[in-house]
């Protein structure tokens, strides 16, 4: 064997040791990198966990509720909602008509044909006296026999009924109103922050865990009150992080930055044009007038009524459930969009001109900006409507998890005392023994965050304030 053979294994054998000592290094470095962030990073999620954690109690408690609203409904307004089959529906104008007689009140502001064979028609009022203001009173039809069945107070896009809509805005505002509607934007913009911040303590500990060897003694007391936060937050980590960045898309502060941005960017989500010009100009009904199958009022020869509308709809493949809206104007359209949220979506849309029934403008869901549909589709996935009781099952889940976890946190931290000093805090100046080049970083892109997500930005403010006022005070004492 020549000399060149014999040096060859001693230089691979250098290479591997070397390529040892460079991930050891790159390891050591992580290591001291960590060590210096975590306690920041352990307080930061101490606070938040203990001052925002109610506001997350009570949005994941409403929440449970809501997530089995859709069922309670159902059983709760079968009679109005559900019909024996018969064998063919009236006209839409005869429904619509029955509505009228019973319940001449307010003026019409949209009508839901009956999607399938067992559902009624919902004629929606606006303009009635005792009805919420943003409220419509829905008025339930038999599409075979036009006898109305019942009349309820409804809200929103989805329809929801009396109990559902309580619970709904029990959820979003705790009744207060627009200002209510801050608890539940605080709540979701810490959500991730926690989330995050408990998956990088989780992470880290386990890493400590298998370098030191640590045997497979069960866990008692706090660490294994731990062991059960831990692991179960990361489980449901995802799911968390959804229920935050879907939650802030329609708050009202960070919402209105997420609008603003998708509209700089042209992801807006479009809307059928509903206005008319030209030829089908000045044709419609005045606002507020009735049309049935003719039109209504003194309108009937200019007006095709809703029978038509409808026809015309489905012309263009527009398939259950519908929505119409009249016309809001005498130079306006009526509008007939797909209402269907589960998945597959359906949110297609036409513009129909009321004295021709010749559709002047359609918009496809398809065509639809990436982030106008994932927007859709994370609402709808947010409020257990886009895979029906499989998506509210997991919101179910979610929600008790989250509940779980806020115990568990305020156990560790009431197992975290000594000598009856209930909830000692973390050792304060984390954030000094951070490296500047680290910290100016962490400093600029919080500011950015803070910025955007005011409601995670003030409380974050004020919590350093806090910090080091309580830091000071306590060095003067001393």
């Amino acid at each position: 064997m020549s000399t060149d053979e014999h040096v060859a294994p001693a230089d691979d054998a250098a290479d591997a040791g070397s390529a040892v000592d460079d991930v050891a290094d790159r390891d050591t470095s992580a290591r001291s990198a960590w060590s210096v962030l975590r306690p920041l990073v352990l307080r930061l999620h101490f606070y938040a966990g203990v001052l925002v954690a109610p506001f997350l109690l009570i949005a994941a408690t409403t929440g449970l509720l809501y997530a089995g609203s859709y069922q309670a409904e159902k059983l709760v307004y079968g009679h109005e909602l559900r019909v024996e089959a018969g064998d063919t529906k009236l006209p839409l104008s005869r429904q619509i008509d029955a509505a009228r007689k019973a319940h001449p009140e307010g003026t019409i502001s949209a009508v839901r044909p009956s999607p399938d064979d067992t559902a009624t028609t919902r004629v929606m009022l606006s303009g009635v006296k005792g009805v919420a203001e943003g409220h419509t009173r829905a008025v339930f039809v038999d599409p075979y026999t036009a006898k109305v069945r019942g009349a309820l107070e409804q809200y929103g896009s989805t329809g929801a009924l009396p109990l559902r809509t309580w619970i709904d805005e029990f959820h979003r505002d705790l009744h207060l109103g627009q200002s209510g509607r801050l608890y539940s934007e605080l709540a979701a913009s810490w959500l991730w922050v926690i989330t995050g911040g408990g998956l990088l303590l989780w992470f880290a500990r386990r890493r400590n865990k298998r370098s030191a060897a640590e045997t497979a003694a069960p866990a008692t007391g706090r660490r294994r009150t731990l062991g059960l936060h831990g692991g179960l937050g990361v489980w449901v980590a995802a799911g968390l992080f959804f229920l935050s960045a879907t939650g802030l898309t329609w708050s009202t502060y960070a919402g209105a930055n997420v609008t603003d941005l998708r509209s700089a960017v042209n992801q807006s989500t479009p809307a059928v044009a509903s206005g008319l010009t030209g030829e089908h100009a000045g044709h419609g009904a005045m606002p507020g007038m009735d049309m049935g199958g003719s039109g209504g009022g003194g309108h009937k020869a200019t007006d095709v009524g809703y029978d038509a509308v409808l026809k015309a709809a489905r012309a263009k493949g527009l398939g259950d459930p519908v929505e119409i809206v009249p016309p809001s104007g005498p130079s306006a359209a009526y509008t007939v969009s797909q209402i269907q949220r589960s998945w597959p979506e359906k949110q297609d849309a036409v513009a129909v001109a009321p004295a021709t029934g010749e559709v002047t403008d359609t918009v496809r869901f398809a065509d639809y900006p990436l982030l106008a549909k994932l927007s859709r589709w994370g609402i709808d996935l947010h409020t257990g409507i886009l895979f029906g009781i499989v998506s509210q099952l997991a919101l179910a889940a979610l929600a008790l998890s989250l509940i779980l976890l806020i115990v568990w946190g305020y156990r560790m931290w009431w197992q975290r005392g000594r000598a009856g000093a209930f909830g000692r805090p973390l050792p304060r100046g984390a954030w000094r023994q951070v490296p500047g080049y680290v910290l100016a970083p962490l400093a600029v892109g919080a500011a950015v965050v803070g910025y955007y997500l005011p409601l995670l930005g003030i409380p974050l403010a004020a919590f350093l304030a806090v910090d080091i006022a309580a830091g000071r005070i306590a060095a003067r004492r001393g």
